[in-house]
């Protein structure tokens, strides 16, 4: 529906009091002429005693009128009756460009300083008239309930208010909100207290000599009072249970700051400068701010002591603008409390930090789809595993709603715990499509798995109908990776493939959701070749020889995202592959018998002095020989020993066992059970992780 504009001009040489117009509220002065008496459309006379009440009687043509034989008035007459007929010639408004009115006043009416007809008071020049017409005040609280509505936050609301009030209804506005504001059905504990929002007010003005005019209401004010209103107010006001402002708050109706009851609140709402900010009379006006349930403000209208004064039309207008302000500040403060549990909950469906695991740094970047739709089904994850190798996962869970989060995290929960299983990814992919069917027959997703071992620069990936990754190569190629595309996750009764690819050091993998490449105004293959080419022009830019930082990189790739772009959210997951050298690993295969760790400590010390590392040669000889022995003990096959030197030293053994040892606290009389607990205190870090062919007991210990 569309809003059509007002006017509020007159027709050229008609009278402003004309009763045409709405109906006068003020009361006329003496001395003021009356209205002018009208023509009826038959050329009789209209006027008091011999108008025919209007709808009734004959209609132009003389005929009985339906109305006067007891039939309904149309419903959607004018609101106020017009003569049948009208003159030709007649001027008729045009309409005005939409906005606040402003207060309408004939030339007729005043001369520049001069006095007002009706009133016989002066006004200074340039100051607004006052809103001589009903049909004013409906118009211009129309126009001011529709800015107010058009903020979304509390601030815009409040803001919207003062501006749609000053200075066509107030030369100025304190508001006053409950601090903290109350959110939906919360019953708020201890005492009520208002805090000075906003206040506004017409700028100083000046006469026509130049002069500047007092910007007091105060009549006889300081050059400088009232510059700024919260200077002269309290910022802070406890409501007192029983006491006068709690009476006018509890009464929700607007009052004159002239009444018994406002004239004992105002003190207590502004403080000890009330009387150099309120003026005297019928000037101000005290609008409690009700929201759906309770109080939550109030709102202090004022106008200065040489305007006219408010009438007792304007409590209502007031009324109107103080009802629609607090439904829109409670609204904007449940928005505000749903903007805040979105948010949440999409922070913790992410990981807080990315790990970091040897060999690999990782970066990554998070888009919601738009501020009103805060939450989505895109999530990325960074998963180390055994061995220092690394899951690398991205996935987006059909649609942008509270719904799609929650089977999000599901997903994600379960991926990781598949990964803490170390399975292949494409077994990976396969269970997270049965949980999938699980949880729903409609829960789509599309997911990318994949696993990076920095010792063996290989990579191994999965997909589920996602999106392919992009490698960055050192040189400042970058391509697209062919990876099987696979059914998204959720279908059911399909397999999924995995490749594995070279994954050379210093390249960099860029895992996506579609989010990035794909939007209204483009394909997805025409985003992901605009991808490729971003990045490559990226890398060119700090030469062949220095891939480009991974921060930087991630900032860049978003900026490629146009003003029509962002239909999705976007999940961007950037890994840069460093690796591991093959001089820094020493790898062993040790039989399960008595002499294995005897053996063990030999070839650790071997190469710990390869590594000139000797300071460390007791504290590893000794971990590694109790965890050589536990691991023989029980194991069937051949055990592994790994030594991984990098920022740390991280030894690796692993067993045909898949039972996961224990931190014990051994007993005096026990000969075995200490080695673990030794293990514990001498390592840096140390853990053990089940594998598909058994486990894997690991410690880590610092370099010097």
């Amino acid at each position: 529906m569309t809003e059509q504009p007002t006017s509020f001009e007159r027709p050229q040489g008609a009278d402003p009091a004309e009763a045409r117009g709405a109906l006068l509220r003020t009361q006329k002065p003496p001395g003021t002429p009356a209205l002018p008496v009208q023509a009826r459309a038959d050329g009789a006379p209209s006027g008091p005693g011999t108008a025919t009440p209007c709808g009734q009687g004959k209609d132009g043509t003389g005929k009985e009128s339906p109305v006067g034989k007891g039939k309904e008035p149309p419903v959607n007459g004018p609101e106020h009756s017009q003569p049948a007929t009208t003159e030709p010639g007649t001027h008729r408004p045009r309409p005005a460009p939409e906005g606040i009115p402003p207060q309408p006043a004939a030339e007729s009416d005043r001369t520049p300083g001069g006095p007002e007809r009706r009133t016989g008071r002066g006004l200074p020049p340039g100051r607004p008239m006052p809103m001589r017409r009903d049909g004013d005040r409906l118009r211009f609280v129309g126009a001011a309930t529709r800015r107010i509505a058009r903020g979304l936050d509390l601030d815009e609301i409040v803001m919207g208010l003062c501006r749609a009030t000053v200075p066509t209804f107030s030369d100025a506005i304190l508001v006053y909100l409950r601090d903290p504001l109350p959110v939906g059905d919360e019953r708020p504990t201890g005492p009520v207290v208002l805090r000075l929002r906003r206040t506004d007010r017409i700028p100083q003005e000046r006469d026509t000599d130049g002069v500047p005019l007092p910007p007091a209401f105060d009549p006889d004010p300081e050059p400088t009072a009232l510059a700024d209103l919260s200077s002269l107010t309290t910022e802070l006001c406890e409501v007192r249970p029983g006491g006068a402002l709690n009476e006018v708050l509890r009464g929700v109706r607007p009052v004159f700051a002239d009444a018994p009851a406002a004239r004992a609140a105002l003190p207590e709402l502004l403080g000890e400068g009330s009387e150099a900010v309120v003026p005297s009379g019928q000037h101000a006006i005290l609008a409690p701010l009700r929201g759906r349930r309770r109080v939550i403000g109030a709102a202090l209208f004022l106008r200065r002591p040489e305007r006219l004064a408010f009438e007792a039309d304007d409590l209502l207008v007031a009324a109107q603008l103080a009802t629609h302000s607090a439904l829109g500040i409670d609204k904007a403060v449940l928005y505000g409390r749903e903007a805040y549990i979105a948010d949440e909950l999409q922070r913790t469906m992410l990981p807080e930090t990315l790990p970091r695991p040897t060999g690999v740094r990782l970066a990554s970047r998070y888009l919601p789809a738009a501020e009103t739709a805060r939450v989505g089904g895109d999530w990325y994850d960074a998963i180390p595993l055994p061995g220092s190798r690394v899951a690398l996962v991205v996935g987006d869970v059909m649609g942008h709603s509270m719904t799609s989060a929650a089977i999000m995290g599901q997903l994600r929960t379960t991926a990781q715990t598949l990964a803490g299983l170390d399975l292949p990814p494409q077994e990976v992919l396969h269970h997270l499509d049965e949980q999938a069917q699980r949880l729903g027959t409609d829960r789509m997703a599309t997911c990318l798995y994949a696993v990076y071992d920095p010792v063996t620069h290989r990579i191994t990936i999965a997909n589920a109908g996602h999106p392919p990754p992009v490698l960055l190569h050192l040189g400042g190629r970058a391509e697209v990776l062919r990876v099987p595309p696979g059914a998204p996750i959720g279908v059911g009764g399909v397999d999924f493939e995995a490749v594995e690819l070279d994954a050379p050091a210093g390249a960099t993998l860029l895992l996506y959701t579609d989010g990035l490449v794909e939007s209204r105004l483009r394909d997805v293959w025409t985003g992901i070749e605009q991808l490729r080419e971003r990045l490559a022009a990226t890398a060119q830019l700090t030469g062949p020889d220095h891939p480009p930082p991974l921060e930087a990189l991630c900032d860049e790739v978003l900026d490629m995202l146009g003003p029509g772009d962002r239909d999705d959210d976007i999940a961007l997951l950037a890994a840069r592959f460093d690796g591991i050298a093959p001089s820094d690993v020493a790898y062993w295969t040790l039989s399960p018998e008595d002499s294995a760790p005897g053996q063990a400590r030999r070839l650790a010390r071997r190469a710990l002095a390869r590594w000139d590392l000797e300071e460390l040669t007791d504290s590893v000889e000794l971990l590694v020989s109790e965890v050589v022995t536990n691991a023989v003990r029980y194991a069937s096959r051949p055990v592994t020993l790994r030594l991984l030197r990098t920022n740390v030293l991280r030894c690796e053994v692993g067993d045909d066992v898949p039972q996961l040892p224990r931190l014990r606290q051994a007993r005096a009389t026990d000969e075995g059970g200490r080695g673990l607990y030794l293990v514990n205190k001498l390592a840096r870090r140390w853990g053990a992780t089940r594998l598909s062919t058994g486990k894997v007991v690991w410690f880590e210990l610092n370099r010097g």
